[in-house]
């Protein structure tokens, strides 16, 4: 590495990781103060806030990456272009793809980091962060959907009328085995109550019909001893809020494989937080190409005015990610090439832009 690269790759980590500090340490202190009266409330330990708040630290810094590395990319760049290093440095032979070498440099170390934050360390801290926030900001969790239907395996369906988190219960419990389009058993109960020493569900009031073809079997019991164990757990029915963000990336994977299993329906949730984290490091590598391409030219606006464009990219950037989040959301466009769309437009902005810069 020339002397060169190690200069510019020196001055844009240093800035990045500078503005990541100020930026995150502002938010910090912003979801202090505005927290400062739950904490007081809940009468939480001091050592419990600093744990929180060291796992929302790389929580904020990876969500705002987008915007800190195209401010320190415009910044570095517009700083070196005022200065006439980069005049010098044309002038000296070397040619402006050359240029961008330590600045690429820098961005794929930055998006390698990125990718193994986002895709371990990040939800490990989140798995806390998440649970704090639902335990001391989100109020009482009570599961207030009716009828619900999933897979507990290949052949098994389970039916809930209502559950009572509180306590642990299924209302109107009904369990049946189909095979192909044969319903081999139906069992239904007044309702399953979860025995966390046995890991098990335990009938009250329940019944079970067995067909044969045309033959059919039926048992009643009133005791309440019996126990099944199925793929149904209290967790299905807990506050997923925000569940996707703990997952790690194979732990992501394992849900969606259980989710498809289940027939759930919120899948694409995690298809999006899967897809995200991995189109997420190449933002990185994009948007420090388009900051050093806009920010080459020396301009009589000085180095203000091209921080202030670099905000006003940064933001597009994340509207537009948010806008082709929520449609994937939604269910009006395929969940990856939503969140591989904003990358896209901004690959062709930054070829046209470089077709159009001076060299």
């Amino acid at each position: 590495m020339k002397i060169l690269d190690r200069y510019i790759l020196w001055k844009f980590l240093t800035t990045f990781i500078f503005v990541v500090m100020i930026l995150v340490s502002i938010v910090l202190i912003i979801t202090f103060s505005e927290r400062n009266e739950d904490f007081i409330k809940n009468d939480i330990p001091t050592w419990m806030i600093l744990k929180y708040f060291l796992a929302y630290a790389p929580y904020i810094a990876n969500l705002i990456t987008p915007i800190t590395i195209f401010i320190a990319t415009v910044f570095v760049t517009s700083k070196l272009a005022n200065h006439t290093e980069i005049i010098a440095v044309l002038g000296g032979g070397i040619s402006y793809p050359r240029l961008l070498r330590p600045f690429f440099i820098g961005s794929v170390v930055v998006a390698v980091v990125s990718f193994v934050f986002t895709g371990w360390i990040i939800p490990d801290a989140n798995k806390f962060r998440v649970s704090f926030e639902q335990n001391y900001f989100d109020g009482n969790y009570s599961f207030s959907e009716r009828d619900v239907h999933f897979k507990v395996s290949p052949t098994t369906y389970a039916y809930v009328s209502s559950y009572d988190n509180k306590r642990d219960i299924a209302f109107r419990f009904t369990l049946e085995e189909v095979d192909d389009l044969d319903l081999i058993y139906k069992l239904t109960s007044r309702q399953a109550q979860w025995d966390s020493t046995l890991e098990a569900w335990q009938l009250t009031e329940w019944s079970v019909r067995r067909f044969d073809g045309l033959n059919e079997q039926y048992q009643f019991e009133s005791v309440e001893d019996t126990l099944i164990k199925i793929n149904m757990f209290p967790s299905d029915f807990g506050n997923l809020n925000s569940l996707e963000q703990t997952l790690t990336l194979p732990e992501i994977d394992e849900e969606i494989a259980k989710l498809k299993m289940k027939g759930a329906d919120n899948i694409p949730i995690y298809l999006i937080e899967k897809y995200v984290r991995y189109m997420s490091p190449f933002s990185a590598i994009i948007l420090t190409f388009i900051g050093v391409i806009l920010s080459s030219r020396k301009t009589r606006g000085g180095v203000g005015f091209q921080i202030a464009l670099g905000f006003v990219i940064a933001f597009i950037y994340i509207i537009l990610f948010v806008a082709a989040k929520s449609n994937a959301e939604n269910g009006t466009s395929d969940p990856l090439l939503a969140v591989w769309f904003p990358n896209m437009v901004f690959t062709l902005l930054g070829i046209l832009l470089y077709r159009l810069v001076p060299k």
